[in-house]
């Protein structure tokens, strides 16, 4: 059976910011799907400890005050989220992630942070990631517009309610995923393994490609100092002002 038709686990985080070395958690959502079982969904919401920036309330609804009022510590998010994933992975089913290197970035060091022992240190070699940004991006990489989630959700058909909310982010990325193994039998044709060590270098590829744009592109070439190639998550250098 093709991994498309197993089961899935879509994960995303809505966060303070976008540097994954310095933001921190607010929401959280790990949902099962597929695989002929009923979807089963957990979310977190947390109190990250700093303020969370206007700019990012807007994005995600959550405000320093409610996140404050009515979330965990954000240390027990930490740790509940890793248990959840590595549970999952060790049960041989790949996380689905939109843009993964950020989210499981992020996820890093704020288990580095909370002194949880982190995802990959648990897990190891049976980390399997399906990505749908950079499985897109390989497969059409020629289309215009966006590659966002909302831009993927409307080339694959994918319904999309309550955009950039963790739980409807985590199943809608799911259900893309499903979408591009459906119609693409050269990767519907790949083991897990194998399609995860594709995506490895194919981010690096997308990345490098990105770079040299920037650096073409007048305005933006300082850009290119910027973009990574590691996937599906940077790795932990040493320690420092987590």
């Amino acid at each position: 059976m093709s991994w498309y038709r197993g089961r899935l686990c879509g994960f995303d985080l809505e966060t303070t910011g976008i540097d994954v070395e310095h933001d921190r958690i607010v929401t959280a959502c790990v949902v099962q799907c597929g695989g002929g079982h009923p979807t089963q969904s957990a979310t977190w919401l947390a109190n990250p400890g700093v303020e969370i920036p206007e700019g990012a309330a807007k994005v995600h609804g959550i405000t320093t005050e409610q996140a404050q009022a009515e979330g965990q510590p954000a240390g027990q998010v930490v740790e509940q989220l890793v248990a959840a994933l590595s549970q999952v992975v060790l049960a041989g089913i790949p996380i689905v992630a939109m843009n993964a290197a950020f989210d499981l970035t992020i996820l890093d060091r704020e288990a580095r942070r909370h002194r949880v022992h982190p995802l990959t240190d648990t897990v190891g070699d049976a980390l399997r990631v399906l990505d749908p940004r950079v499985l897109d991006k390989q497969v059409d990489p020629y289309r215009r517009g966006g590659r966002k989630l909302e831009d993927l959700c409307r080339t694959y058909g994918v319904r999309l309610d309550g955009a950039h909310t963790a739980d409807a982010d985590a199943l809608a990325a799911c259900r893309v995923a499903w979408r591009i193994g459906a119609s693409r039998p050269e990767l519907a044709a790949l083991t897990l393994p194998a399609l995860h060590s594709r995506q490895v270098d194919w981010a690096a590829e997308q990345a490098l490609s990105l770079a040299d744009y920037f650096r073409r592109t007048p305005g933006k070439e300082s850009w290119a100092d910027g973009v990574r190639t590691e996937w599906p998550f940077i790795p932990h250098q040493q320690d420092g002002d987590l």
